[in-house]
């Protein structure tokens, strides 16, 4: 037949497309495979309640201080504070014993608000200084979320800052705030293991066995030493409960206790 060539596949780039579709009819099932198993390794992880990096809430608009607190400032000036969600897993649920009231003015470090687990209290210090504006309506009718949403519904003030520059200098944003967050982590653990061993009989309590991964909200089942201990020596602050200026009245009092 006039005008018709055959070629021979295997004499052209065709042994080419032979060599991708069989690379592709291999790669696919492995990868399933292999996603398949992540996926499943990421729910059994949550099943069982292991803290991983992972698992932390790290957005990046907002500035994170070492203290494990942070503040967001709004285009007219004013700055929300919380506590931030690596914490939050540390301790597990926290209630609040008191709140500052508006119109308070504090100091960087200042005790923001005292918080308790089952008996067992941190005092939260702020990560500015400033004029309290406001305090979250929300937590009032709600303290939960205060564990669920830390970042958005879960605020705590309002504060006016005064030194907001210099005093936000030195804090985490964005993915500095992220790979900060995975550092704490891992010098948690160095932590924990340190202070299971002074004030407990069972450090396994803590830790898993299986890599060594922490269970999440491992404070939470650890006595008030080890509370302490974390105070002192992760915060880096010393506990101010219950004495310091203007908790004692306001309608913004609370007791949980």
């Amino acid at each position: 037949m006039d005008g018709f060539t055959y070629h021979n596949i295997f004499e052209t780039k065709g042994i080419e497309y032979v060599a991708i579709i069989a690379f592709f009819a291999i790669l696919v099932p492995f990868w399933m495979i292999l996603n398949r198993q992540v996926k499943e390794t990421k729910q059994l992880r949550k099943r069982l309640g292991i803290l991983t990096a992972n698992a932390l809430r790290v957005p990046q608009g907002i500035f994170f201080n070492k203290n494990h607190t942070w503040a967001h400032l709004d285009s007219k000036g004013i700055a929300k504070v919380g506590m931030d969600d690596l914490l939050l897993h540390l301790t597990g649920e926290l209630k609040f014993t008191k709140l500052r009231n508006p119109g308070e003015t504090l100091s960087k470090e200042d005790v923001l608000v005292d918080v308790t687990h089952e008996g067992k209290r941190l005092s939260i210090v702020s990560p500015i200084s400033g004029e309290i504006i406001a305090v979250n309506p929300l937590l009032m009718e709600d303290p939960g979320l205060f564990n669920e949403d830390p970042y958005v519904k879960g605020w705590i003030y309002k504060i006016k800052p005064t030194r907001w520059v210099v005093e936000t200098n030195s804090f985490f944003l964005a993915e500095e705030a992220s790979n900060w967050s995975s550092r704490e982590l891992e010098r948690f653990k160095d932590f924990l293991a340190a202070s299971v061993e002074r004030y407990t009989e069972d450090p396994s309590q803590v830790v898993l066995q299986d890599g060594g991964e922490l269970i999440d909200q491992p404070l939470a089942h650890l006595p008030e030493e080890v509370w302490q201990d974390f105070q002192r020596n992760f915060l880096g602050t010393k506990s101010k409960y219950p004495h310091f200026r203007g908790l004692e009245r306001g309608p913004y009092k609370l007791e949980y206790d």
